[in-house]
């Protein structure tokens, strides 16, 4: 950048700072390294083309100064400057609102610029980014241009916005004409493992087998379908695709770390690491995140804190608030809930809503009133609009029978307009994802599923009885 200045001062004293192609230039190398400098020249341009607000565009969205990137837009049009394709594949990932987004698209229509692929791609990015995904499909779906690379960045908009059965449904279709490359397969990987679609990820493992064949298992691919089966609790085929791995990363490694903490062989996880210590890649931050979680035992909480400690002292990471959050909840989980709220006191973030939830939850689940309480009251201030912060407390209340204050907490939700969050869950049959939502009856066989569930209550109830104990909910 030295250098640069130099020639910059050199064609100021000669004269040459003022030709367009000189500036231009000029501009164009400092917005990938200096963008002060870059604005600078930039200002100084009696009049910038096209070329010149599509630089300094680019250095602003690199940045993430999505502000300053989408005001150039207005002040292009003032200096009667014509936007081009560049310029329209360019703003909608700088877009900081979605009004700006759909005025944007406006301009791309007027202008005729739709027919352009990198602006199609943009646009359905952005949308995908805004949360506005009827939108984006909607782009795509009148495309001229739509292909697998259009489709996959929709399959992933929909996981990205937690439209799992949308992705699923969209990768389905997809099969009968599209050739599934590997971005689209790990966006409907990960689409699966979020609600067990397991025919469709079993199919999609099968499909990657036929294509590269069973011994080799790209980065991406070979992580997705280890995430996608440990989540469906199958350990044993995330294994073997973490073993014919030819090639794996600390992603991978932590994936299959993670994936055995959460179906319960901890001690199989610490095991893993400690090889991958020997023989794998250097640990980070998120593979720590695995471990403690693999410490969540009540035969293994002690190791958490020393986990905690050697991840900084041994590969110097720096603990974040995930980190910090992992070690609350295998406090909270085993009883320690002094030491855990001592550990929140210590912290040197601030403590976010899910660390004090995850202690007010060990406060209910091991019997400490007095300071679930303590926690609940703040929590509730702390975040006000979350039902479920509401809900908790209203549990410590009611699990010593004040039913008085579990009534208001109900009545505070209802006055600060807080809207339950209903619970979920999917299941799939024959290929078919369904959901269902607590007392949801819009299902065409919800009059079945209520007959079952009727049926067990009663079974458990003449059980409970019989062996004087108590399983009802």
């Amino acid at each position: 950048m030295r250098e640069m200045k130099q020639i910059h001062a050199h064609a100021i004293t000669h004269g040459l700072a003022g030709f367009a192609f000189v500036a231009s230039k000029l501009l164009a190398f400092c917005a990938h390294a200096e963008l002060r400098y870059a604005l600078t020249i930039f200002t100084h341009i009696p009049l910038p083309t096209v070329f010149d607000y599509n630089a300094i565009i680019t250095a602003f969205s690199r940045r993430h100064h999505l502000h300053r990137a989408a005001s150039l837009f207005p002040q292009m049009l003032n200096d009667v400057v014509r936007p081009n394709a560049r310029t329209f594949a360019l703003l909608p990932k700088a877009s900081p609102s979605l009004p700006f987004l759909l005025q944007l698209h406006s301009h791309i229509l007027r202008r005729g610029h739709v027919t352009h692929f990198h602006v199609i791609s943009s646009l359905l990015s952005a949308y995908s980014s805004l949360g506005a995904t009827r939108v984006a499909r909607r782009v795509i779906d009148e495309s001229p241009h739509a292909n697998d690379v259009l489709f996959s960045a929709m399959v992933s908009g929909y996981v990205r916005n937690g439209l799992f059965r949308e992705a699923i449904e969209l990768f389905r279709d997809l099969k009968a004409f599209v050739k599934p490359n590997g971005s689209l397969l790990v966006s409907a990987l990960s689409a699966c493992a979020a609600i067990g679609a397991f025919g469709e990820g079993k199919w999609i493992h099968a499909y990657v087998d036929r294509q590269h064949g069973v011994e080799k298992y790209e980065l991406h691919l070979g992580t997705a379908l280890i995430d996608f089966y440990t989540k469906c609790e199958c350990m044993q085929p995330a294994k073997e695709v973490f073993g014919k791995m030819k090639t794996k990363d600390v992603a991978a490694w932590s994936a299959m770390i993670l994936g055995l903490a959460i179906n319960a062989r901890n001690r199989e996880a610490l095991g893993l690491f400690a090889e991958m210590e020997k023989v794998g890649p250097r640990p980070n931050a998120i593979t720590f995140i695995a471990v403690l979680t693999a410490c969540n035992h009540r035969d293994l909480c002690g190791g958490a804190m020393r986990m905690f400690r050697y991840m900084s002292e041994k590969y110097g990471i720096v603990a974040s608030i995930e980190q910090y959050g992992c070690v609350v909840d295998v406090l909270a989980r085993s009883g320690e809930i002094e030491e855990a709220f001592a550990f929140v006191k210590s912290m040197p973030v601030e403590a976010d809503g899910a660390i004090w939830g995850c202690l007010l939850k060990g406060c209910l689940l091991h019997g400490h009133v007095e300071l679930g309480h303590r926690v609940g009251e703040y929590l509730v201030e702390f975040e006000p609009g979350h039902s479920g912060r509401y809900v908790l407390l209203a549990n410590v209340y009611a699990s010593v029978g004040k039913w008085e204050r579990v009534l208001e907490m109900r009545k505070l939700m209802k006055e600060r307009g807080v809207p339950p969050v209903f619970s979920w869950s999917f299941i799939e049959i024959d290929q078919t994802v369904h959901k269902f939502v607590v007392d949801d009856r819009s299902s065409s066989y919800s009059g079945e599923v209520y007959r079952v569930l009727n049926h067990l209550g009663r079974k458990l109830e003449d059980y409970s009885k019989a062996n004087d104990c108590f399983l009802i909910p």
